[in-house]
C-alpha cells in the first residue's frame, strides 16, 4: 500500500506529513528492537495454527450440547471432589471446580503465573482476589480475576460460569483461543471484562448481552466476525465499548443512537452500509472510531450533533461528497480526521475555527479548494494536514491527471441515502484509480494488525471495600506527540468518592492520539458517576509483584450519569485502565 494511506498496528491510517514524527520514533524502535534481542528468553513462542486448533479442539470436546450445563468435576480426572477438601462455603467450593478446570484447560504458563493454583483457598491463588458477597449474605467469594499479560495460552472452560459473583474479568495480552462460552452468562454482577488481545474466535460473544450492569467492555484484537448485535447499545449502564480490530461485518446498527457510551472503537473491521442517522443522538459520546472500515456514501449531517465530541476518526473508510456544514456545530472536537478517503469540494473555514480544535487531518482526498484559515501556517495552534489532495499551489498534491476524474464528477450527497437522500450509498467513481488510494474505496483490510498500545478509555468504577493488596502500580511515560491514528489510553483519572483505592496499574507510552487497542489493568468500578475515559491508557506490566500500601485517592471531577447500583469490586486494582502493549510475535 502507498505511503500515504496505511494501516498502522494500533488502527488508524497515517497520511503525509509524517517525517518528523517518523524520524523521532526511530531511535525508539531500535531500542525496542534491542530490547526484544536481548530478552529473548522471556517470552514464549507464539502458537501455531497447529497449537490454536488444538487447544480449540480441546475446548470444543468439554462443552455439552447447551454449552452452559457445568459439572461437579475437578480438573484432576474428571471424578469428584475430594472428600478430604474442606470449604468455607458453598462458592468457594465452586470456585475451586471452575479455576481447577481453568489450570486444566492452560497449555502454556512461561512466568508459572498459575503455580499456586492447588488446594482449597482459592482466594490465595495469583490473580484471583475475593470480597464479600453483595447479596447481603457476608459470604466471601471470589469477586475478581486478573490474569492480564501473562502470555499464558489456553482456553476458556464453561465450568467459568460457576464464578456467579464475578465482576471483573481482565485477561489482556494472552494467548487464549476458541470461544467464549454462554455459561458466562452466569456471571449477572460482571462489571468490567477486557479480552483484548488475544486469539479469540466466533461471533459476538452473547454472553455479554446478559450482563446488566457491564459498564466497561473491551474485546478488540481478537478474531471475533459477524454482525455487532443491535443490543450491544442498549446496555443501560455501558460506557466503554472497543469492538476494533476484529473481523466484524454488517452494517452499523440504528440502536447506536441509543447507546450511554462516552467511548465507541469499531476501527479496523470491515463494517459495510452507511453511519446510522441516529448517531446524533448519543447522550453521552465524547470519543468515537470508525477508521479503516468498508463504510460508505456521504456523511449524515446528525453527526453536527455530537456537541461533547472530542475525538472523531473517520479516516480510511471510502466516505465520498464535501464535508457536510453541520460538522461547525463540533464545539468540543479537539481531533478531527477524515482523510484517506474520496472526498471532494472545499474546506469550509468554520471547521478550521473550530475553538477546541487541535489536530485536522484531512489528507489524501480529493479537496480543491481550502479557506485561508485553514492553511498550515494560518494556525499554529492546530496540527492540519492538508498533503495528496488536489490543491492548487500546495505542496505534496496529487497530480492533475488523478485530480481530473473526481473533481470533473462530484458526488451529489443531496441524492444519497446516507446523507438523508434517496438514491443508494454513493461510492466515488474510481479516477484512474487513485494511487495512493486502495482500489476499494475504502483502506485495505489485511487480518487484524498486531496490537499495540491503544487508548482504552478509563471508566470510572464503584469504589472498591476495603483497601486490599493490589498489583504494583507501573512508571507513568509521557505521551506522543498529537498525531493521527486510531485511539487506544493517557492517564486516567482517578475514581470518584475518595476511598482508599490501590495504586493505578503501570503507564506505559501512550498510543498516537485516534485509535482503540486493548487495556490491562481496570480499576474497579465506581458506585455512581463515571468520567468518560481519555484517549490513551498505558499498557499493563509484565510481571505481578508484591502490592504495594494503597493510596488515598481523589476524586475527579463529577459527572452526572445515571444512578448505578452499589457494586463492590475486589480492592485489588489501581483506578485506571490500562491498554495490553503489541504482541511480540507474528500470528497474533
Amino acid at each position: 500500500m502507498p505511503s500515504h494511506c496505511y494501516k498502522q498496528a494500533l488502527g488508524s491510517p497515517r497520511c503525509s506529513g509524517m517525517a518528523p514524527f517518523i524520524a523521532n520514533s526511530l531511535g525508539c524502535l531500535l531500542l525496542l528492537l534491542f530490547f526484544l534481542a536481548s530478552s529473548s528468553t522471556t517470552f514464549s513462542d507464539a502458537l501455531t495454527d497447529l497449537e490454536v486448533q488444538y487447544i480449540a479442539h480441546r475446548q470444543l470436546l468439554t462443552f455439552d450440547q447447551s454449552g452452559k450445563e457445568v459439572g461437579d468435576q475437578t480438573a484432576a480426572g474428571g471424578g469428584g471432589l475430594d472428600p478430604n477438601l474442606k470449604f468455607e462455603n458453598p462458592r468457594l467450593k465452586n470456585a475451586y471446580i471452575a479455576l481447577q478446570a481453568w489450570k486444566k484447560g492452560i497449555y502454556s504458563d512461561p512466568f508459572n503465573f498459575t503455580a499456586n493454583w492447588v488446594g482449597p483457598d482459592v482466594c490465595k491463588y495469583s490473580g484471583v482476589f475475593c470480597a464479600p458477597a453483595q447479596d447481603g449474605s457476608k459470604l466471601n467469594v471470589v469477586a475478581g480475576i486478573d490474569l492480564n499479560h501473562q502470555d499464558i495460552a489456553g482456553y476458556l472452560p464453561q465450568e467459568l460460569g460457576l464464578l456467579t459473583d464475578l465482576a471483573l474479568f481482565h485477561l489482556n495480552s494472552n494467548r487464549f483461543c476458541g470461544v467464549i462460552p454462554m455459561s458466562f452468562c452466569n456471571m449477572s454482577i460482571m462489571f468490567e471484562f477486557d479480552v483484548s488481545n488475544n486469539r479469540l474466535v466466533g461471533p459476538f460473544p452473547q454472553a455479554v448481552l446478559c450482563w446488566k450492569e457491564a459498564k466497561f467492555v473491551d474485546i478488540r484484537f481478537n478474531n471475533f466476525e459477524g454482525c455487532i448485535p443491535p443490543e450491544i447499545f442498549t446496555r443501560p449502564q455501558l460506557d466503554a465499548l472497543f469492538l476494533n480490530n476484529n473481523r466484524f461485518s454488517c452494517s452499523i446498527p440504528p440502536t447506536l443512537g441509543r447507546s450511554t457510551v462516552s467511548v465507541v472503537t469499531m476501527a479496523f473491521n470491515n463494517i459495510s452500509g452507511c453511519i446510522p442517522h441516529s448517531i446524533g443522538a448519543m447522550p453521552n459520546v465524547q470519543e468515537i472510531m470508525l477508521a479503516g472500515n468498508s463504510l460508505g456514501g456521504c456523511f449524515p449531517s446528525e453527526i453536527g450533533n455530537l456537541r461533547n465530541v472530542t475525538v472523531l476518526d473517520v479516516s480510511g473508510s471510502g466516505f465520498v461528497g464535501p464535508i457536510p456544514s453541520s460538522f461547525a456545530q463540533l464545539k468540543s472536537v479537539e481531533m478531527l480526521d477524515i482523510s484517506c478517503n474520496r472526498m471532494t469540494g472545499s474546506i469550509p473555514e468554520e471547521i478550521c475555527k473550530l475553538p477546541a480544535l487541535k489536530n485536522f487531518t484531512f489528507a489524501s482526498n480529493f479537496f480543491t479548494g481550502v479557506a485561508p484559515a485553514c492553511s498550515p501556517q494560518s494556525r499554529k495552534d492546530v496540527v492540519i494536514d492538508d498533503g495528496n489532495n488536489c490543491l492548487a499551489g500546495r505542496p505534496m498534491q496529487k497530480p492533475a491527471k488523478d485530480c481530473d476524474p473526481a473533481v470533473t464528477k462530484p458526488v451529489d450527497c443531496s441524492n444519497d441515502v446516507c446523507s438523508g437522500g434517496g438514491g443508494p450509498p454513493k461510492k466515488a467513481e474510481s479516477p484512474t484509480d487513485d494511487p495512493h488510494l486502495p482500489a476499494s474505496g475504502g483502506m485495505s483490510h489485511p487480518p487484524p494488525p498486531a496490537p499495540v498500545h491503544s487508548p482504552p478509555p478509563p471508566v470510572q468504577s464503584p469504589p472498591p471495600p476495603a483497601p486490599v493488596h493490589s498489583p504494583p502500580p507501573p512508571v507513568p511515560s509521557p505521551p506522543p506527540a498529537p498525531v493521527h491514528s486510531p485511539p487506544p489510553p493517557v492517564q486516567s483519572p482517578p475514581p470518584p468518592a475518595p476511598v482508599h483505592s490501590p495504586p493505578p496499574p503501570v503507564h506505559s507510552p501512550p498510543p498516537p492520539v485516534h485509535s482503540p487497542p486493548p487495556p490491562v489493568h481496570s480499576p474497579p468500578p465506581p458506585p455512581v458517576q463515571s468520567p468518560p475515559p481519555p484517549v490513551h491508557s498505558p499498557p499493563p506490566p509484565v510481571v505481578q509483584k508484591p502490592p504495594p500500601k494503597p493510596e488515598q485517592s481523589t476524586p475527579p471531577p463529577a459527572k452526572s450519569s445515571p444512578p448505578q447500583p452499589d457494586v463492590v469490586l475486589p480492592p485489588n486494582l489501581g483506578y485506571q485502565y490500562s491498554s495490553p502493549p503489541p504482541p511480540m510475535f507474528p500470528g497474533y
